[in-house]
């Protein structure tokens, strides 16, 4: 049985989809991008900052199902330049330890939603 994980903390879905689903003690959240979820609006003043809003709002999704970064062991890393990889690598590295760091690839990719640099998906088991 599936149970949905909705917050008002992260971005809204803009299409057919949730932002989590719960599925037993295995959690599947969709990509985040960089919308800030109060004004609806990008933040993209740096891959920094644009890292970091993308992280916040995983971390809201995470929070939705009672979870936190320590439960996930699968990243999905998606950026448009993989010239970007050093800086999004050390902004996403502060949300892990790395001793005990999920899985993770990172891959390039010709577009991304509303044409933002990085979009993160991830798993994560309770």
């Amino acid at each position: 049985m599936k149970k949905i994980i909705t917050t008002t903390k992260a971005p809204a879905p803009i299409g057919p989809y949730n932002q989590a689903v719960l599925s037993g003690n295995t959690l599947y959240t969709s990509g985040q991008i960089a919308l800030h979820p109060e004004t609806g609006e990008l933040v993209l003043d740096s891959i920094e900052t644009e890292t970091k809003q993308v992280m916040e709002n995983m971390k809201a999704v995470l929070e939705a199902a009672d979870m936190t970064f320590e439960n996930v062991i699968k990243t999905s890393i998606f950026i448009s330049d993989m010239n970007n990889f050093s800086e999004i690598n050390a902004v996403y590295g502060l949300y892990f330890d790395e001793a005990t760091a999920p899985a993770r690839e990172t891959v390039e990719v010709a577009n991304l939603p509303k044409f933002v640099n990085v979009e993160i998906s991830m798993i994560a088991i309770k």
